[in-house]
């Protein structure tokens, strides 16, 4: 047994805009306007430290006031970043999402350029992180080269690995290695680049027949967060869907993030599938209601409080 959960990837300035009522192209549309601590490796490894987990993540930040800001807000959640870097003056990662009314997401900018300091030999260094972990799990923003040595060090040191795209258009750097991955948690977008097909629009049972192409090319636990905010799942031995389940939406970013971490949690404590399903779609309700991208109380008494029976 390892002594700690690995997460290796961004950390990010999330600036979030909201429109009052719907969006004017081509002019200022009245709204709101919030920032807020992100990243997809970042989101991930607070909520499993707000799960209990002991949580060590391999991010980088530049030395500016974001990264500074970034960086206590993360060591107070209870992430170690004892084996993160800042960066002396590089600019910290950001991402700018416009939202439409309903909290959902219209379009969205991101810089993870600082992430490029993540190299190959920077994580060949400490290789016995790998080594003393319990599971592994690293997003799209990196190398690909990093992502090359990050699943030879799991392999090699038979640890579980974990994935999550973080965008569609980062998607296709995962294909090399989807036969190595315990768990893969993408959107429907996200789904179909990793496969290499035209996306067609929401379809429940589209997504689950995609599911199941990627376990066969070899992942073991495939999970895909859906337009309605449901989850599709599919392994070697079931499959199966868990409608949403929330009373308003507020703002959708960090939805797949929480549910990354709500599932790798149930996983790293051997509960059955289904259970660690559930935990993925309570994460994700709970995270859908919020203006933070994680949210802010997030307890394991809160998951099981909105669990979908």
């Amino acid at each position: 047994m390892g002594d700690h959960v690995l997460v290796i990837g961004a950390t990010l300035e999330d600036t979030k805009g909201k429109p009052n009522a719907g969006l004017q192209p081509g002019t200022s549309n009245p709204g709101s306007i919030r920032q807020t601590r992100g990243g997809t490796a970042r989101n991930v490894a607070e909520n499993l430290a707000r799960l209990g987990t002991n949580v060590l993540l391999i991010t980088a930040v530049g030395d500016d006031a974001a990264g500074q800001r970034l960086w206590q807000q993360t060591v107070d959640s209870g992430v170690n970043l004892d084996y993160s870097l800042k960066i002396a003056g590089a600019n910290s990662g950001a991402y700018l999402a416009l939202l439409d009314e309903d909290g959902a997401l219209a379009v969205a900018l991101d810089d993870a350029t600082v992430l490029e300091n993540i190299t190959p030999s920077y994580l060949h260094r400490h290789r016995r992180l790998f080594r003393d972990a319990d599971m592994i799990m690293m997003d799209g923003s990196l190398t690909q080269q990093a992502m090359k040595t990050i699943v030879r060090l799991a392999r090699q040191y038979a640890v579980p690995l974990c994935a999550d795209p973080s965008s569609s258009r980062l998607a296709h750097k995962l294909r090399p290695f989807l036969s190595h991955l315990h768990l893969l948690v993408p959107n429907e977008v996200e789904e179909a680049e990793l496969l290499d097909v035209d996306y067609q629009g929401f379809d429940p049972d589209v997504s689950l027949t995609l599911a199941q192409r990627l376990v066969k090319i070899g992942v073991e636990h495939v999970v895909i967060t859906l337009s309605d905010f449901g989850l599709n799942y599919a392994t070697s031995d079931e499959v199966g869907y868990i409608p949403p389940s929330y009373n308003r939406m507020i703002d959708t970013t960090g939805t797949g993030d929480a549910v990354t971490a709500a599932i790798m949690f149930g996983m790293l404590n051997d509960l059955p599938t289904i259970e660690c399903m559930r935990l993925g779609a309570a994460a994700a309700s709970l995270t859908l209601q919020t203006r933070e991208t994680v949210v802010p109380d997030l307890s394991l008494d809160l998951l099981y409080d909105h669990l979908i029976v």
